[in-house]
């Protein structure tokens, strides 16, 4: 699916997220990577198969200041 080069890592990969975005819809809060994998803004994932990664964003910024 990817015409990148190098090529970008594939929808199985564990750096899938790596993957260039290829359409962006800012307003509605997905892209869309080369690798036919869905990311939403608030890190969850859709991928080709159908399945599903949970959001998996880290501790905010200022919590890890405390």
């Amino acid at each position: 699916m990817c015409q990148h080069q190098p090529t970008c890592p594939s929808a199985e990969a564990t750096d899938r997220e790596a993957a260039r975005v290829i359409a962006c819809f800012r307003e509605q809060g997905w892209s869309l990577l080369c690798n036919g994998v869905i990311v939403f803004d608030d890190t969850g994932e859709l991928l080709p198969d159908g399945s599903s990664v949970a959001p998996h964003r880290g501790p905010a910024r200022h919590a890890l200041a405390a």
